[in-house]
């Protein structure tokens, strides 16, 4: 995916995250470890959200290329945040925004289990 798409894909994302009442704090956070797209509240709830956008699903959804190693880079770049934001105790999650062609998004709260901030 270009730049362009994956930046159209991301302020698609926000917008509607902040329709559902998210609030958008950061925009790609990166850090040597890696970078998540979008930093939000969804109410007392800080959430890392990976955007995935795909033309089509022929070769697959958008959220089956979120590998293993992918979340655990989102994850390492969350504690990051968290560490240099000076946040100790707050909840956390991880949520994915998938969106096919010129379809609406599709939000999944809490997308991952298996890989979380405090892990890595």
């Amino acid at each position: 995916m270009s730049s362009s798409v994956g930046a159209a894909a991301e302020q698609k994302a926000a917008q509607f995250l902040e329709r559902l009442g998210y609030v958008v704090l950061d925009r790609n956070y990166r850090c040597r470890m890696g970078e998540i797209d979008l930093v939000c509240e969804d109410g007392d709830v800080l959430c890392f959200v990976e955007v995935r956008a795909r033309r089509h699903t022929r070769y697959g959804l958008p959220e089956e290329t979120i590998t293993r190693e992918k979340k655990r880079r989102i994850a390492l770049t969350a504690r990051r945040y968290l560490v240099e934001k000076g946040i100790t105790e707050r909840a956390c999650r991880f949520d994915v925004v998938t969106i096919v062609g010129d379809g609406a998004p599709v939000l999944q709260r809490d997308a991952w289990e298996d890989v979380t901030y405090r892990d890595v």
